[in-house]
């Protein structure tokens, strides 16, 4: 049984709550991420923020990203994570229960890895590949 640490990209920053809109952005652009864990300064898992969040909440109701706070956006969701060594199985069936694309990796407290479509893809045979993305592209996107 393949789990969650197997097929992770270890080692994902994060963005701290109290970096702005701006900074964050900033960072998803030079590391290519459509989507960043948000933490404390106790470096706890406190939500995310994605590209998509920063568009429709903040550039279209015209926030200024300079002066936003990142944690303004991520507390307005729960933080759907996966356990590190939980099986695949049960990533892809939080996924589709959430309509997320991607998951924080957690070791007990300690955010380890992400998880992505893209790793499950690489992983596993078509058929369930196929199946996620289907159930995943037809509901609201959250990350």
């Amino acid at each position: 049984m393949t789990t969650a640490r197997e097929i992770m990209t270890p080692g994902v920053g994060y963005i701290d709550e109290e970096l702005t809109i701006e900074q964050a952005a900033l960072k998803m652009d030079d590391e290519s991420f459509g989507m960043l864990p948000v933490c404390g300064r106790d470096g706890r898992l406190r939500g995310v923020i994605t590209d998509r969040d920063i568009v429709t909440k903040v550039v279209a109701r015209g926030k200024d990203p300079h002066n936003t706070r990142v944690r303004e956006l991520a507390d307005q969701r729960e933080v759907v994570t996966i356990g590190a060594d939980d099986p695949v199985e049960e990533a892809i069936a939080t996924m589709k229960r959430h309509g997320v694309r991607r998951l924080p990796v957690i070791d007990g407290t300690d955010m380890v890895g992400m998880l992505s479509q893209a790793d499950i893809a690489r992983a596993l045979p078509e058929a369930k590949v196929g199946d996620l993305i289907e159930s995943i592209s037809t509901t609201a996107p959250n990350n």
